[in-house]
């Protein structure tokens, strides 16, 4: 019997080149979007290309209701592997932007992960086996608004869960990456034309390196020297220069 593997934001992106490998890997998936149509799409093109199960939730995480429908699915349906990469960017400074999207964001990016893990991880302790992969982003080690807030809070704590569950079998991982190819910059309206070449990761090879990290233990991956480049740098030079770094990179994305 194959073991279930739930993604969201699983249709487009990070989450889908996850779906892929995972499946790829063997596993029956579940994929969490907002969108019907994509998400049947996607299911049917997984089931027919890997051979394998693929169920849809639709739901908006951003609701109290959506993120309670995937809680239920995880409660009566125990998954092996949980990967929260539903997320989104606002492309305007706080003080400017709505206070109604700032919520939206933190609901996305803070509550939705913290509770499907709460809910997952105590069947994956008591099995001996599990992992949870938080996409997270190099944005949680500078100072760059709400968006690296958020990501702040995902990152520090996959690593205390990460310690919280060493030796028990599961595995909790904050993947970090940098600008990686994907719909999100376009969907948040940030102009990246400026971005040098290099700066980009390719979706496909990022997950495939956040999988092997994951698979291996490691609490925190980042994958391209780049930007392992950027985060060291980050860790030793003034903070007053990284809040400097976070604005000029807010600057960047308006």
């Amino acid at each position: 019997m194959k073991d279930w593997a739930l993604i969201t934001g699983g249709t487009a992106g990070i989450g889908e080149s996850f779906s892929r490998l995972l499946a790829k890997e063997g596993f029956n998936i579940v994929l969490v979007a907002r969108d019907e149509t994509r998400l049947q799409e996607r299911a049917e093109s997984l089931s027919k290309t890997f051979s394998i199960e693929c169920q849809t939730i639709v739901a908006d995480l951003a609701t109290v209701e959506g993120c309670a429908k995937v809680e239920q699915y995880i409660q009566e349906n125990p998954i092996e592997v949980l990967i929260n990469n539903a997320g989104f960017g606002i492309n305007k400074a706080f003080s400017l932007s709505h206070i109604d999207r700032e919520e939206e964001l933190l609901k996305v990016l803070v509550r939705t992960p913290m509770r499907l893990m709460h809910v997952s991880l105590p069947s994956m302790k008591e099995r001996g086996s599990g992992i949870v992969i938080n996409v997270s982003s190099v944005a949680s080690f500078i100072a760059g608004g709400t968006y690296s807030a958020a990501k702040s809070y995902l990152t520090v704590l996959s690593e205390s869960l990460h310690t919280e569950h060493a030796g028990t079998g599961v595995t909790v991982s904050a993947l970090c990456p940098g600008f990686t190819r994907t719909e999100f910059h376009e969907r948040a309206r940030m102009r990246m034309s400026s971005l040098p070449e290099f700066m980009w990761i390719n979706s496909d090879q990022l997950v495939a390196k956040a999988w092997s990290d994951a698979k291996a233990g490691k609490a925190v991956s980042i994958p391209g020297w780049q930007y392992k480049a950027l985060v060291g740098i980050t860790r030793s030079v003034p903070r007053s220069l990284v809040r400097r770094l976070g604005m000029n990179l807010r600057i960047r994305q308006r």
